[in-house]
């Protein structure tokens, strides 16, 4: 008899975080409701006991502060058992430096999803890539428990976590101030003013200055926020 797999659709930019309940390496959690008022970086890997992992894993705990200033919290996940994780991170801690990283201990959850019904849910699995491994999938999820944006990499290829960091700086940032952020953007960069949706408005932004806005053409304005502006948005909301 023929029988069919259910196709489980990946969330999108936009939807809600999926559900769920696991275990993980600091106990049960009920995701995302446990973050609620945070965001945060749900993010796989291919297995434990690996070394491109390893690094991942190595240079994200020592970074975890810097999360943790952007009231971020990171969740991790492999499709591998609770004491293959805490094994592996044990063995980090004691044994491997990266980069000059060393005795470094992972303090932010990892799952166990042997099951893979995690990975399923955030179409962590890519045939093309391997059945019985995650990709290293990337999701950034905000206060609301909605999905804000996505990246995905191959299993070869090891993660840029200064652009993870940035990524949530952006999404913060526009939030905060109704702003985009250009290409390579950098915190204390010019940053891009929403375009204008009419005519009269495109036409007012051609004839009239406004302070700090440098308009190039009325598709196209710009305005600097400080260091400190990016650094401290809630500022903006007193």
């Amino acid at each position: 008899m023929e029988t069919t797999e259910t196709i489980i659709p990946m969330p999108r930019i936009g939807d809600k975080a999926p559900e769920f309940k696991a275990v993980t390496t600091q106990g049960e959690i009920d995701f995302p409701a446990d973050y609620s008022g945070k965001w945060i970086i749900l993010f796989s890997h291919p297995a434990d006991f690996t070394p491109v992992c390893t690094s991942e894993f190595i240079t994200f705990a020592s970074m975890q502060n810097e999360f943790t200033a952007l009231h971020t919290q990171l969740v991790g996940l492999s499709i591998d058992g609770l004491y293959s994780h805490i094994a592996w991170l044990r063995t980090i801690k004691e044994k491997i430096e990266f980069k000059g990283l060393k005795n470094i201990e992972v303090t932010f959850p990892l799952i166990e999803d042997i099951s893979m019904v995690v990975a399923k849910k955030y179409g962590m699995l890519q045939p093309g890539e391997s059945t019985t491994k995650a990709v290293r999938a990337v999701f950034f999820i905000d206060p609301k428990g909605i999905i804000r944006a996505i990246i995905y990499y191959p299993l070869s290829l090891g993660r840029n976590f200064d652009e993870l960091k940035r990524v949530i700086i952006a999404l913060q940032t526009a939030d905060a101030y109704s702003v985009a952020t250009p290409a390579n953007w950098q915190p204390g960069d010019d940053v891009i003013v929403p375009t204008a949706g009419s005519c009269g408005v495109a036409k007012d932004r051609m004839e009239t200055k406004v302070e700090g806005v440098k308009c190039y053409d009325w598709f196209f304005c710009t305005k600097q926020l400080t260091l400190d502006q990016v650094n401290h948005p809630e500022a903006s909301k007193k």
